[in-house]
């Protein structure tokens, strides 16, 4: 069951990379380390580490994916913009 979430964050890794070919090897006592596989064979890319540390690790690896904006939330921030340029004019 703790496996499930150090192939959930690869499998993020995959999708956000764009590689298919990263792979996360489980270790005796519960740690993990992420190795990406190619024809020549596997490439260690990070040393073992415990389950939480795995994650955050593979997490940061690359950048997220960009967020989604929607009209409505470009429309709010604009609002929030000109509303804290009318409060600064009120200080002068």
């Amino acid at each position: 069951m703790r496996s499930t979430k150090a192939i959930s964050a690869v499998e993020r890794l995959k999708t956000r990379t764009g590689n298919a070919n990263y792979a996360a090897i489980a270790m005796p006592g519960g740690f993990f380390y992420l190795a990406e596989r190619s024809a020549e064979g596997s490439k260690k890319l990070s040393e073992p580490m415990p389950l939480d540390d795995f994650v955050a690790f593979v997490n940061a690896r690359e950048p997220a994916k960009p967020r989604k904006v929607s009209k409505l939330d470009i429309a709010m921030e604009e609002q929030i913009g000109r509303s804290g340029k009318h409060t600064a004019k009120r200080d002068e």
